[in-house]
């Protein structure tokens, strides 16, 4: 049986299996709609402790894939799980991948992360190299899988299996970067050359992200107006220079939504599903959370906030915690759910018990729960200070509960700010409490304007970003390099 794929995607999450944040969906969602299109696509990622297999059966296919890092026995096992048609491929070695959490404890990130991810790069390359066709693309993402594009880049020259192989990275988010010792960089398998101001060095560290930038055939990140903030010294996080040097092979493109999963039409998660043309049932939704979390059934007739997210400073949950006293005083209720900085954690869980009733805080992450916040809240919380792309407004939009967001990156791009006529959302241009707060004000004055309220609340949920729409600039960005798919 023939054994090769036209497009490989290299990643360190997908959704059903192993999430942590967007990356996880987008590559549960992405490779499965251009595998609906037509596209011979396949996934390879790593096979972790707390991988969630779910009805998907995993199959054994070697026990020693030879990887040859971090010494030359080493070798790797490889997985295959079958994901609604899509192959998806895990690597696994159990000290590298056998823990609790995938990159990092509250306490930091796992000393080893260079050598792990080394590891993942160089055992998806031998698995491809197995293939019995090389394959025409490999595309990676983030800085676990950038070290692959410089792999490639060296190993077309003199071996001819690679020699038409493309390779092109995605950035989900400039700010992580697999940042570190340059004394890891010996060992790794790339050659001397690499080492310098247009390769892998970085202030004199070895940076696996900016590997993938320099390397790559084509870059391409999550949003168009992200691409061009990425340019700069405000959002470049050190990297606008090497960025800029590639601005002609930079591209951005939207994010998609998972409407499968993400749709209070056929939410498999809610008491009771609605749609634009009736989302009546949005209340009964919003009553069921109110009795969940203990909160006031008063909040019924009152706007709810929702906050969903990973409780770090980009996400801006410095700026809820800076106004949530001032939030209280007005005839509203706040409901937060994510995980992160164990100080912002602290200060969320106080400030809950100073207001019962009316805020409810869960720390941690769990996928129905943030089904149910998005269909019973009315109004959707995003203070980012900056914002790659962002998921989830785009699927508050589908919930019919209208974002309050920062006006930049995938938000912008996403949202149309109130008061165009054409509105779902509302928007402010500064991420500062005040800036903050004074939308929330806004958007709690229209909401108090129930048939304006209603107009834009339809608009929000007719609002398509589907991923058929993102994989189809996929795909001219894949002829862009000559792949025929």
């Amino acid at each position: 049986m023939p054994f090769h794929h036209k497009v490989v995607f290299i990643a360190s999450e997908i959704y059903p299996f192993s999430k942590t944040g967007g990356l996880g969906d987008v590559l549960g969602a992405m490779p499965l709609t251009l595998r609906r299109m037509g596209v011979d696509v396949a996934v390879i990622t790593p096979f972790y402790g707390r991988l969630s297999t779910g009805e998907f059966k995993l199959r054994l296919l070697s026990s020693r894939c030879p990887v040859g890092y971090p010494w030359a026995p080493i070798t790797a096992e490889i997985y295959m799980a079958d994901y609604h048609g899509l192959p998806v491929y895990f690597i696994q070695r159990g000290e590298y991948f056998d823990r609790r959490f995938y990159y990092n404890t509250h306490e930091g990130d796992y000393f080893d992360n260079c050598e792990r991810f080394i590891f993942f790069c160089r055992a998806c390359l031998e698995w491809s190299r197995r293939m019995d066709v090389a394959p025409r693309l490999i595309h990676v993402h983030d800085w676990q899988a950038g070290l692959v594009p410089a792999y490639m880049h060296f190993w077309r020259r003199i071996d001819p299996f690679w020699r038409d192989t493309k390779t092109m990275l995605t950035i989900h988010n400039l700010a992580f970067q697999g940042r570190f010792a340059s004394r890891l960089f010996d060992d790794c398998g790339l050659p001397a050359e690499a080492w310098g101001m247009d390769g892998v060095e970085f202030w004199g560290d070895f940076n696996l992200l900016k590997a993938g930038i320099a390397y790559s055939d084509l870059v391409t990140t999550v949003s168009p107006t992200y691409a061009r903030e990425i340019l700069t010294p405000e959002f470049g996080c050190g990297l606008e220079g090497i960025l800029s040097k590639r601005r002609a092979h930079l591209r951005g493109i939207l994010n998609g939504a998972d409407y499968n999963v993400w749709d209070p039409s056929n939410d498999r998660y809610l008491p009771c599903t609605y749609t634009p043309d009736d989302f009546e049932k949005k209340a009964n939704c919003k009553e069921s959370l109110l009795d969940e979390l203990d909160l006031d059934p008063r909040l019924g007739d009152r706007p709810v906030l929702g906050f969903i997210g990973r409780l770090r400073r980009q996400k801006g949950i410095d700026l809820l915690i800076d106004i949530l006293p001032r939030l209280m005083k007005m005839d509203l209720g706040v409901v937060v759910l994510g995980e992160g900085n164990l100080e912002f954690e602290a200060q969320l869980m106080e400030l809950m018990e100073n207001y019962p009733g009316r805020l409810a805080v869960r720390i941690g992450y769990t996928e129905d729960l943030a089904h149910r916040i998005q269909a019973a809240s009315d109004i959707f919380l995003m203070p980012s200070r900056y914002e790659p792309c962002g998921l989830t407004q785009i699927y508050a939009l589908r919930f019919g509960t209208p974002p309050v967001a920062t006006n930049l990156g995938g938000l912008t791009d996403t949202i149309v700010p109130y008061p165009h006529p054409e509105a779902t959302g509302f928007t402010f241009p500064e991420a500062t409490g005040e800036s903050f707060l004074d939308s929330i004000r806004q958007a709690v004055d229209v909401f108090d304007r129930p048939d304006e309220w209603k107009r834009i609340m339809h608009r929000a949920m007719l609002a398509d970003f589907s991923w058929e729409r993102s994989a189809a600039r996929y795909l001219e960005v894949y002829r862009e390099l000559g792949i025929d798919v």
